[in-house]
């Protein structure tokens, strides 16, 4: 049986508080029956969905490729070349990359469109968004005091214009070693993890500010660095449709921390637009696993 990584840390943190006879535990306990009354958010069974007979189609993909494997994190030959080849064969539209490297020696060239925002004194690392279609506005949002940003690209398919937000919140900055349950240890953990949630939430409320003034149907990419049980996702996804909940199917995870598996990469979509299809590509190119969708309208 498959549950969700919040369920299980929470059940931990429930027996750990529990027998220190801790009021701790009820916040855990709380956590614990949204987990089971929200479990949908990171599982989806394969239920049979009806053909539309929508005109207009975009392949949209979300891919944070941790610089291209720059540093050699994962230790395969011709990884980037097989990075290549996998983005020809699934062949999306338009798809957005979390921590970039501008110098990659990945050939992108089947997109005549791009918008780029690299970051610091020597830019070279930041976040991009290529497309098959024209991208006649694009912009950036500038997170201050860090290296993660939120971009946008208006992109026009035949007579529509598509807004697309390709988002990367702060990290939560949680390591191998963070899985450690002696009280002070926790305490520096929760710390550091608020710190960081306080950081994301003015992040998305800029995110959700600037949205709001689209006139666009629009599409959100992210990597946002929590799952869909937080504050973050609530807030950004408002009325938006979930495409791994529209038309998802199985384990969500796109991201792992000492085996636990997390889902905190998204593709979100207006409601008039319809998640025909979505993957996770289970290709391992990076710490994250792509995802895909088809969208139409």
């Amino acid at each position: 049986m498959v549950v969700s990584p919040l369920l299980v840390i929470n059940v931990i943190f429930f027996l750990f508080w529990l027998l220190r006879v801790k009021k701790q535990l009820f916040l855990s306990l709380f956590v614990l029956v949204v987990c089971f009354v929200q479990f949908n958010k990171f599982y989806q069974f394969d239920f049979s969905k009806k053909p539309n007979t929508h005109e207009n189609h975009l392949k949209v993909m979300s891919y944070n490729v941790r610089i291209f494997n720059l540093y050699h994190w994962i230790e395969e030959d011709n990884l980037q070349q097989k990075l290549e080849d996998f983005i020809k064969k699934e062949n999306p539209d338009v798809i957005s990359f979390q921590e970039y490297y501008s110098k990659t020696k990945v050939s992108l060239t089947q997109f005549p469109y791009k918008y780029i925002k690299l970051q610091g004194e020597s830019p070279s690392f930041g976040q991009a968004i290529y497309s098959k279609y024209p991208i006649i506005n694009s912009g950036s949002l500038d997170f201050k005091n860090t290296g993660n940003n939120a971009i946008f690209a208006d992109i026009v398919k035949e007579k529509d214009t598509i807004r697309l937000y390709n988002i990367h919140l702060e990290s939560l900055q949680i390591n191998q070693d963070d899985v450690d349950f002696k009280q002070e240890a926790s305490k520096r953990l929760f710390r550091r993890i608020a710190a960081s949630f306080k950081i994301q939430q003015n992040q998305i409320n800029q995110v959700v500010a600037h949205k709001n003034h689209s006139k666009f149907k629009t599409i959100i990419t992210a990597d946002l660095n929590n799952t869909a049980f937080s504050y973050v996702y609530r807030k950004l996804k408002g009325n938006m449709k979930d495409a791994f909940s529209e038309s998802g199917k199985g384990l969500g995870k796109t991201y792992t921390v000492k085996k636990i598996p997390l889902r905190i990469d998204f593709i979100l979509t207006d409601e008039e637009l319809t998640v025909e299809k979505f993957n996770t590509h289970t290709v391992h190119y990076s710490d994250h696993f792509p995802i895909s969708a088809v969208l139409s309208w």
